[in-house]
């Protein structure tokens, strides 16, 4: 289905971006706030809205829960390589240890890089202990994120 929003080539309009923008600060914000903020009306906004996420451009509205506040005091990144023939079940294993709250499956000598949230360090062998029957880790502990997850950049038009 083709996007019959207001957006070209994938490229949105000043005001789309403006949108995603505010959002991306604050899920919460009002459509009629948001309509404040860009200068038009709140129906207005709302169809701009409803067209962003049929297009598929707005996926869903999140929640940033900061995971020290709930005790993750550690967060690792971990590459694995499944054995010969377990690429399926180690696929399985990560999507269902919770401790996994982020995977790429990508090229490369490693078919998954993970991020996983821990308590504490003694957390760490048990979680791996659960897929190291079926696959090589690599493990390597975050010190800081200087860039946290951010929007893409949003192209006012393309060249």
């Amino acid at each position: 289905m083709a996007n019959n929003l207001t957006i070209e080539n994938d490229v949105l309009d000043g005001i789309d971006r403006r949108l995603v923008q505010l959002l991306t600060a604050n899920a919460r914000t009002t459509t009629a706030d948001l309509a404040r903020q860009v200068g038009m009306s709140a129906p207005s906004v709302a169809d701009r809205l409803r067209r962003l996420e049929e297009s598929g451009v707005v996926r869903g509205y999140t929640l940033d829960i900061d995971p020290v506040a709930l005790g993750y005091t550690l967060t690792a990144i971990v590459r694995i390589r499944p054995l010969p023939g377990q690429l399926r079940k180690v696929e399985k294993l990560i999507a269902g240890i919770g401790e996994f709250v982020e995977c790429d499956k990508v090229t490369g000598d490693d078919c998954f890089i993970a991020r996983l949230l821990l308590k504490s360090i003694s957390q760490l062998d048990g979680v791996l202990d659960r897929i190291t029957e079926f696959a090589e880790t690599n493990t390597a502990i975050v010190k800081s994120s200087p860039v946290r997850r951010r929007l893409p950049p949003l192209q006012s038009a393309r060249p």
